[in-house]
């Protein structure tokens, strides 16, 4: 395999690990502070995909919003970006609140049961929201409108990176340091890091504790969403289906990063997105599941608190 084809993998491999690593950030975070796996949020990354299209379709309608706006957004770099700022933003605060309401009516009555049972609740939103889609918006993939032309942004030994996946690339990791820099910096990142070493003491001292659980389950499906108009703008469709491998996915690469750290999600989704194009390139794209997985029990096995993780001896 020549070097081209090595680098061309690795670029393929940032991108989807991009997208990886976004979702994971949402298992993270509410991991990190409720202790629990919201295997609802690989369908809030489904609908942020649905959500995404539907508002794309509308801004580039010269029906609905006249042809000289949709000229605007089509023809310039500026409209662009103006665009897929309309896109993310309503999004992102389509899909947040969306989790904010699933915690306040599926979890928050659980919070003080056993763990099994928020667990369970879970699984049955995750099930909810994919037939909802599948009966209430369609049952077939829905293609996205191909408002960015898809062209090489530059090359390198023989290796090309286009335009979305720099797109991808960037965007995914700015909002990643924005998502480290509030959560190390602001006031109410403290809080949430508070709450995640010991809820009850941080509301002995203060912190509305509602308020920073309904903010994690707000930024997390948050960012899913960014993850899901991406998805639908790198493979051109989005199903009712689309959620569940990218969720497990996802939920693999902040296990193997170390489940409760953000650092970790981020590393273990870039980790996993390579590893994956990789094994596709050099082995068989029927492979590149398997591959993940495997890398999965390893961890488990040889590291089980994750690549950045610490392991926790409990006392009895």
């Amino acid at each position: 395999m020549s070097t081209g084809t090595i680098i061309q993998q690795l670029i393929n491999g940032v991108t989807l690990g991009g997208m990886y690593a976004l979702i994971a950030l949402g298992y993270t975070l509410v991991y990190g502070i409720m202790l629990m796996i919201n295997f609802a949020h690989s369908e809030m990354f489904m609908v942020g995909g649905y959500v995404g299209l539907f508002v794309l379709t509308a801004l580039t309608n010269p029906d609905l919003v006249g042809a000289s706006t949709v000229e605007f957004f089509t023809g310039s770099t500026a409209g662009l970006i103006a665009l897929f700022a309309i896109v993310f933003l309503v999004s992102m605060i389509a899909v947040g609140i969306l989790g904010v309401l699933i915690e306040r009516f599926a979890y928050r009555p659980l919070r003080h049961a056993p763990r099994l049972a928020p667990l369970i609740s879970a699984i049955g939103v995750s099930i909810f929201l994919q037939n909802a889609v599948l009966l209430w918006v369609s049952t077939k993939q829905l293609p996205y409108p191909a408002v960015l032309p898809i062209k090489p942004a530059f090359g390198f030994a023989g290796a090309r990176i286009t335009n979305l996946q720099l797109f991808i690339i960037v965007t995914a990791i700015a909002l990643m340091l924005i998502l480290d820099t509030f959560i190390s910096r602001t006031r109410i990142g403290k809080a949430m890091r508070a709450t995640s070493q010991d809820r009850e003491a941080a509301g002995l001292m203060g912190i509305g504790i509602n308020r920073v659980i309904a903010l994690a389950f707000f930024i997390g499906p948050a960012l899913g969403a960014v993850a899901g108009v991406f998805f639908g703008l790198y493979y051109g469709s989005v199903s009712y289906s689309m959620g569940f491998v990218p969720g497990i996915k996802s939920f693999t690469a902040a296990v193997i990063g170390g489940i409760g750290n953000l650092r970790g999600a981020m590393l273990g989704g870039f980790a996993l997105g390579i590893l994956e194009s990789l094994a596709a390139g050099f082995l068989n794209p029927g492979y590149k599941d398997v591959i993940a997985f495997l890398i999965l029990i390893l961890v488990l096995i040889f590291r089980p608190g994750g690549l950045l993780g610490e392991s926790v001896v409990e006392k009895v």
